[in-house]
């Protein structure tokens, strides 16, 4: 029988500028790795994302996001803040589906979302 499935996901997200967008994962924490003619590979903990080199991206229309569970929201969004690399960094909140969730969008309007469980995640 053909054993069908995946070990793990990685969101790409269009940038302007790759150089740019590797130093912008590097100081939030983002091992970037690569050199692939425009493509960089970024992974922050078990979490992955491809970064794209795209002249035409309009960050205004970008709809590339990915979500990120992490032990601690409150840590995640005090480590970004001090990195200080620009976007839009919004602060955690208690929400009602159980998660205390924060945000980060990039200079090229990738939506990265983080969140950590208010209680045991669900099975």
């Amino acid at each position: 029988m053909l054993e069908v499935g995946a070990d793990a996901v990685a969101p790409i997200f269009p940038v302007r500028d790759l150089g740019a967008a590797v130093d912008h994962y590097t100081a939030l924490g983002f091992e970037v790795t690569g050199d692939h003619d425009g493509y960089r590979f970024a992974r922050y903990g078990a979490v992955y994302l491809h970064l794209s080199q795209v002249d035409a991206h309009d960050p205004a229309t970008s709809t590339s996001a990915a979500y990120l569970y992490v032990g601690d929201a409150d840590a995640t969004h005090a480590a970004w803040a001090a990195a200080e690399v620009g976007g839009r960094l919004v602060a955690p909140a208690d929400q009602s589906w159980g998660l205390r969730e924060g945000a980060h969008v990039d200079l090229d309007g990738n939506l990265v979302r983080f969140g950590s469980w208010l209680t045991d995640p669900p099975a």
